[in-house]
C-alpha cells in the first residue's frame, strides 16, 4: 500500500526520523543504538565511508595502531578488548557500541579462546586515507 503525506507529516518525519511502512499497522520502529558527538571527522569534501566486516579469531590480536579519524565499532559476536593509551581497558560484547577515538594509540585483542570476536567498523575519512597507522 502507498501512503501520500501531507507536508506537515512530511516534516515531522524527517524531524524525528520516521519511515513510513506498507502495513497498515504504521511506522517503522527505529532505535537509537548509540549516539556521540565529535569534532573529529574530515571537514574536506568529498568523503568516504568505509563499512568494514572484522573477525579475530580466538586469541588474535591486532597490531599497535591509531586512526586519523573516529572508528565506530559495532559488536556482532563473541567479546573484543581494546587497550588504549592512557585509557583502562574496554572489552565489547555483541550489540555494544564503541567509538575508537582519533590519533589515540591502541591494540584490540580477543582473549576468548572459544569463539571468534566479529564487529562492524564505520569509518568516515578523507578519500584514500589508510584505516590505521602502525606505531612503533
Amino acid at each position: 500500500m502507498h501512503q501520500t503525506l501531507d507536508v506537515a507529516q512530511s516534516i515531522a518525519g524527517l524531524t524525528v526520523g520516521i519511515t513510513t511502512s506498507a502495513a497498515d499497522q504504521g511506522i517503522a520502529k527505529l532505535n537509537v543504538i548509540h549516539r556521540q558527538s565529535t569534532d573529529a571527522l574530515p571537514i574536506g569534501r568529498p568523503q568516504e565511508i568505509r563499512v568494514i566486516k572484522a573477525t579475530l579469531e580466538p586469541g588474535d590480536r591486532t597490531p599497535y595502531h591509531s586512526h586519523r579519524f573516529p572508528v565506530t565499532v559495532y559488536m556482532l559476536g563473541g567479546e573484543f578488548t581494546l587497550e588504549l593509551d592512557d585509557h583502562p581497558p574496554v572489552t565489547l560484547a555483541a550489540g555494544d557500541v564503541f567509538i575508537e577515538p582519533a590519533d589515540v594509540r591502541m591494540t584490540g585483542s580477543n582473549r576468548r579462546l572459544d569463539v571468534a570476536a566479529t564487529m562492524v567498523l564505520f569509518y568516515v575519512s578523507d578519500p584514500d586515507t589508510p584505516f590505521a597507522d602502525p606505531v612503533a
